[in-house]
This record gives structure tokens, C-alpha cells and sequence, in this order.
């Protein structure tokens, strides 16, 4: 009995140490030297500054949380905090938890189908993108549909007084393919799109 419990004992802080400690410094070692940018959170800088991540969404709206029509607009977000929406905090990630046929659900999926037609100019019977209406299971999605930056493109270019065509030649050059060619579909990263519009039309 004796030998068994010494050898036991053995085996659990060899396990420790390799488990709890070389193996956790090895891939932290590792992150740091080969994937540094990916390790700090992949974040977004413009002149030094950081704006953003390119894992994390973020808003584009006014100080009254009013969506600023001159840039592409996320998908919603369902965290709250204190019972009060509270989009793309990334302290407080998840869904709304509501089932597919929750009133709730289904009455706000109607009323941002409503917005988001009439935000982007588009026609009362429009099919609108399914991301463009539902929040993310994390809520904190960073990336749209192709289908949804296109349908925004034309208001993005009105508010910037830009060619539609050259908003729209924008959104296909930031459309990143889906993963390994057939899982998913097409995506835009809000940020990066967005950054690289500011570019285009020389905005800070």
C-alpha cells in the first residue's frame, strides 16, 4: 500500500510540473516569439494609437448611441448591463439566450429588419442578411456578411459623398474568403473596412 501511495504521489507532481508549469511556459513562450501580434490580442493601431482588435466588435455610433451613417455598421450585440443594453462590452460577452421562437426575439429581429432597410435605403420587401439582424453568440462578432457591407455600401458612400462604385470595390477588397474555401461564408472585418475607408476619403 505504502509503495502504491509513494508512487502515486510520483506521478501526480511529475504531472504537476510538466502540466502546470513547463507545458503552460512552453506555450507562452512560444505565443510570444511566434505569434507576438496574436498574443497581445491582435490589436488595431493607426499612428501608434490603438483602435480597436481585430477579434473584438465595436461600435460606430454617436454619444447617444445613434449608428453614424458614414461608416459600415456592426451586427447587433445582445450584452447588457443593469438590465440596459450595453453592445460589444468586451467584459461582458454572450447571446440574448432567447430561443428561436421567443416573442421577444422575434419582435426585435422585426424591428431592426425595419431599421436596417430604412437606415440603408433599401426597398419596404428587401431581403435583409440574417447577421444583420441577429447578435452573435458571443456578441462580440467583429466581422459582417459580404452581403451585408454591400447592402451598406450605398449609404456609406451617399454620407461620404464618395462613388458607390469605389465604396463597393472597397468592401471586395477587405472580403476575406471562407475558411479553407468552403467552410462558413464570405466576411468583412467592420474595423478594418471601416480604417481603410478613413483612408480613402482622408478622414483622421
Amino acid at each position: 500500500m505504502r509503495r502504491q501511495l509513494l508512487t502515486g504521489l510520483r506521478i501526480t507532481i511529475c504531472l504537476l510540473v510538466v502540466l502546470g508549469g513547463l507545458y503552460p511556459v512552453a506555450v507562452w513562450g512560444i505565443g510570444r516569439v511566434a505569434f507576438r501580434h496574436q498574443a497581445d490580442g491582435s490589436l488595431v493601431k493607426v499612428s501608434g494609437t490603438v483602435v480597436g482588435s481585430a477579434l473584438i466588435g465595436q461600435n460606430f455610433s454617436d454619444n447617444n448611441g445613434n449608428p453614424l451613417a458614414r461608416y459600415f455598421q456592426p451586427r447587433p450585440s445582445a450584452p447588457t448591463s443593469n438590465g440596459k443594453p450595453d453592445p460589444y462590452d468586451p467584459t461582458n460577452s454572450g447571446g440574448s439566450n432567447l430561443g428561436p421562437l421567443n416573442a421577444d426575439l422575434l419582435k426585435a429581429v422585426a424591428d431592426r429588419v425595419t431599421a436596417y432597410r430604412q437606415f440603408n435605403g433599401l426597398a419596404a420587401d428587401a431581403p435583409v442578411p440574417v447577421d444583420a439582424v441577429t447578435a452573435s453568440g458571443s456578441g462580440l462578432d467583429p466581422d459582417i456578411s459580404e452581403a451585408n457591407a454591400d447592402d451598406q455600401a450605398k449609404r456609406v458612400a451617399a454620407a461620404r459623398h464618395l462613388d458607390p462604385a469605389r465604396v463597393l470595390a472597397l468592401v471586395h477588397a477587405h472580403t476575406n474568403e471562407r475558411a479553407w474555401g468552403f467552410l462558413g461564408e464570405n466576411t468583412v472585418n467592420v474595423l478594418d473596412l471601416n480604417l481603410a475607408l478613413d483612408r480613402l476619403s482622408g478622414s483622421p
